[in-house]
Order: structure tokens, then C-alpha cells, then sequence
């Protein structure tokens, strides 16, 4: 894939819009044509095009934008308008780099060209590299400002941080919040870079599960020996490490980890088994693991420990021979809700989980097998306190015509964790443009563009109500 020129060429064929779409298109656009990939050298001239897009699409609001050369070679964006007769502050989060678009041939249209297509349904999708992670919420946090009317007007303090890393680890901004905290210094927190369930339907994100990654060696055999000569007594390191491994599951398929409450329940809203399915990309004729209904899919993804092999090997199939197998390996994740107890309902870190599962696995490798288990990284979960993202939900609600609802998510923004340690007071809202059609780090990756007229909405409701009534 080629860069895009550091100063497109021509600007996209707009479809017929009225206000705000026109403007939110004529955004999103502009952002779109830089392929904004931190890291890549060859790439470097859009990265930073698309930062001087940027900051001066948000001087011309009213907000001017510091740049910042983060340890990782991330330029971060901050400014703020301060709150005026006491009223409190909102921090609005975003990201301006994306994945790399990948293989032209795998798009239907050009990446960096944002494109309209209308569904069967007659609705509309917007497409390109970004338009849903994460350059849709910078246009989102855009309209929220031109709604909010002259900036001076407004009592509310607005903070705005867009930081430049977030696809590559979030290296820079991680140290930025521990040199220059006064720069994310707020009472309410909005980190935009997640969405809804479906088009239409407003979400409130109040849980990150943790993760930890999780490498196991096992060892049967001194080489590998002759399947003929002593197949059926030998111990195969692969069928060790599959029995191993399955001990991680009941009869039903079902997360078990001696030592840990695996029954966790949550208390937002369900999950529609039919749309996780369909949201999971599950084969015609496959079953869900315990066959659950729409509370027990929420408990499963959001409130309970998961584990997933995400990787395995043996003898690779193209140079299997007649021998049963010395040595196999796996890559486990697991899982971690920020909630998560142990039998006896002592709290539990993503570290003590990790350490307990490995303990599983060593009780229950069979045949004497030898078992190396390596916990090579962890990340913390996130659990927001509900009481304080009242007003945001009620914002939402009206935006959208309908009542918000909370949901989860097991993937992981470590920023939220970091927010949260530095600012334990702050009220941090999870929401974003996306949804479950955005197809993110994927070819064709799109947005609903109705997600950001009504999320810029609901942002600017907040915005403008939060220093009028008592907060949560």
C-alpha cells in the first residue's frame, strides 16, 4: 500500500448531505486521505499531515493544540478552554493514528477515500481506513464542539487529548501522563474509542476485562520415538497438552480454574445470543459454548475469566513422520473481569489469576509429563463506577431517542487503567462510533455516520449540562 501525498490531491465525491453530515463528511474525509500509521518511516509525512489537519480543525473551534513529541516518536495533541465560576472539567480522548490499510486489492474502493455505500436496509455506511477507529471519534468530538455554539460561552471546562500511539501500544502517552499529569487533569473522562452494540443503540462501556498472556511447554519424551515401536504406551506431549488444556473447560465447554469463582453475574444488559453469534462470525450449524441465553453471553464475556488458546504446536502436518511427539507448546490468554475472586471471595489481580491457572494446569498434566508455564505479560481491567456516568447516560438517551445501556468489553485501552490511577475521583466514560459492522483493523473497515451525528449530540448535551447540575 502505497502513502497517500501529504496533501491530497483532490477531495472525495461528497454524496448529497445535509447538515451536519456535509461537515462531518468534509472531517472525516480530510483525515481519511492521510494514512496516518505511527512508526511506519515511510509513512511519516501523512502521520504529521494529518496532526496539522487536526490541530487546525480545532483552532478554528476555539481550542488550540499543543503538539508533543512523546519517548516513542508520537506527536500527542493537548489544549484546553478552562471551566469558568467553578464549574467542573471534561477530558475528551481520542486517537489520530490507524493500522496500516493492508493490500489495496482487499478493499472494495479506495482506503483513503472515504467512500458511501447503502446497505439493503437502505441505510448508509461511510468506509476507509480509520473512519471507525479512531478518526470517526475525532470528528465526533468536532460536531460536539460546533454544537456547543462560542466556546467562551460555555462554563464547563473542555480538555482534548489526541494522541498519536495508540495503534502501536500507547508507549508515548504512557509516559506522558506520568511526567505532565496536569495535562489530563479532569472530573469527567471521555474516552472515545469503543461503540455500540448495534447502530441505534446507545452504549455506555463500564468494564474492560485484564489479560494476561500465557506460554506452556510440555515435554514427554527425551526425542521423539517410533509410533510402531511404542505408540500406545509412549506419552505424546501433544495429547499431554491437549488433556491439559481441555481440564480448562466442563462438560459444557465453560471456563474452570481451580481456585477461582468462574460464576461471576452481570449486571448491565444482556447479549442477544443470535447477534453474538452472527457478531462472531460463528458456522452455520455451530453452537455457543453452554448453549447460554442472553444473560448468561453477558456473564460469559464480561464477568467471568476466559481462556483462550490462541496458538498451538507439535510436529508441523507437512513434515509429520511415524513418531510420537517429545515436546508441544501453547499460547494461552486469559481473560480477567476486575472483579474476579477466588473460591473463598478474596479479590483477585490479573497476576494472582494468572499465577492460579498456571497452578491448574501443573495439577492437572497427566502421564508425568513435564510442564513449564510462563506468564509473560499482564494487563490490568477496569470496572467504572456506575453512579457517576448518570448524566452521560441520560444525554444519550435523549440523543438517541432511546435508553442507554451499559455493556462490557474484553479488549484492552490500558489508558483507562492509567486514567483511573491518576485521577481515582474522575468519572471515566468508554463509548465511540463504533459498532459491531465497523470491521476495525479490517479491509472495508466503515461507520454508521448517523453513530456520530447522535454521539456529537450527546457529548455536547453533557458538556453543557455538567457544570448546571450536581454531578453523577
Amino acid at each position: 500500500m502505497t502513502s497517500a501525498s501529504s496533501t491530497p490531491s483532490s477531495t472525495p465525491q461528497a454524496p448529497a448531505l445535509g447538515a451536519p453530515l456535509a461537515r462531518i463528511w468534509d472531517d472525516l474525509a480530510a483525515m481519511v486521505a492521510y494514512h496516518s500509521v505511527h512508526g511506519d518511516p515511510a509513512l511519516r509525512a501523512d502521520y504529521e499531515s494529518n496532526v496539522d489537519w487536526i490541530v487546525g480543525a480545532f483552532s478554528r473551534l476555539g481550542i488550540e493544540l499543543e503538539r508533543i513529541e512523546c519517548v516513542d516518536e508520537s506527536v500527542a495533541l493537548v489544549g484546553a478552554k478552562p471551566a469558568v465560576n467553578g464549574a467542573p472539567t471534561v477530558l475528551l480522548y481520542a486517537h489520530h493514528d490507524v493500522v496500516p490499510a493492508g493490500e489495496r486489492g482487499e478493499w472494495e474502493q479506495d482506503p483513503l477515500t472515504l467512500t458511501q455505500r447503502t446497505r439493503e436496509d437502505g441505510s448508509a455506511r461511510w468506509h476507509g481506513r480509520g473512519t471507525a477507529d479512531c478518526k470517526g471519534n475525532i470528528a465526533m468530538h468536532l460536531e460536539a464542539l460546533r454544537r456547543l455554539g462560542p466556546l467562551d460561552r460555555v462554563d464547563t471546562g473542555i480538555r482534548v487529548l489526541i494522541e498519536g500511539s495508540e495503534e502501536n501500544g500507547g508507549e508515548g502517552l504512557h509516559d506522558l501522563l506520568a511526567k505532565r499529569p496536569e495535562l489530563f487533569a479532569a472530573d469527567a473522562i471521555i474516552v472515545a474509542d469503543t461503540g455500540n452494540a448495534a447502530p441505534g443503540l446507545p452504549c455506555l462501556v463500564t468494564l474492560l476485562r485484564g489479560s494476561a498472556q500465557i506460554r506452556v511447554r510440555c515435554q514427554t519424551l527425551t526425542s521423539p520415538a517410533h509410533s510402531g515401536k511404542f505408540g500406545g504406551v509412549a506419552p505424546d506431549a501433544t495429547a499431554a497438552l491437549m488433556r491439559t488444556l481441555d481440564s480448562l473447560r466442563d462438560e459444557e465447554g465453560r471456563t474452570r480454574i481451580d481456585g477461582i469463582d468462574c460464576t461471576g453475574h452481570w449486571h448491565g444488559a444482556g447479549y442477544d445470543p443470535e447477534r453474538f453469534a452472527s457478531d462472531a462470525g460463528v458456522v452455520q450449524g455451530g453452537e455457543l459454548i453452554g448453549h447460554p441465553d442472553a444473560e448468561e453471553v453477558a456473564d460469559a464475556v464480561w464477568a467471568r475469566p476466559a481462556v483462550t488458546v490462541t496458538g498451538f504446536s507439535s510436529t508441523p502436518v507437512e513434515e509429520a513422520v511415524n513418531a510420537v511427539p517429545a515436546e508441544a507448546a501453547a499460547q494461552v490468554n486469559l481473560r480477567v473481569p476486575p472483579r474476579l475472586k477466588d473460591d473463598e471471595g478474596h479479590r483477585l489481580s490479573t497476576e494472582d489469576a494468572a499465577r492460579l491457572l498456571a497452578a491448574h494446569l501443573h495439577e492437572h498434566v497427566p502421564w508425568g509429563a513435564r510442564l513449564e508455564v510462563d506468564i509473560q505479560d499482564t494487563s490490568t481491567g477496569y470496572q467504572a463506577e456506575a453512579g457517576g456516568l448518570n448524566l452521560l447516560r441520560d444525554c444519550l438517551t435523549e440523543a438517541y431517542g432511546t435508553p442507554a445501556r451499559e455493556i462490557g468489553t474484553g479488549g484492552s485501552i490500558p489508558l483507562t487503567v492509567d486514567l483511573h490511577e491518576a485521577f481515582p475521583e474522575a468519572a471515566i466514560a468508554l463509548l465511540g462510533v463504533a459498532d459491531t459492522s465497523a470491521a476495525i483493523h479490517s479491509p472495508d473497515e466503515s461507520v454508521d455516520p448517523q453513530e456520530i451525528v447522535h454521539m456529537a449530540e450527546a457529548e455536547a448535551l453533557f458538556i453543557s449540562r455538567y457544570g448546571q447540575k450536581p454531578r453523577g
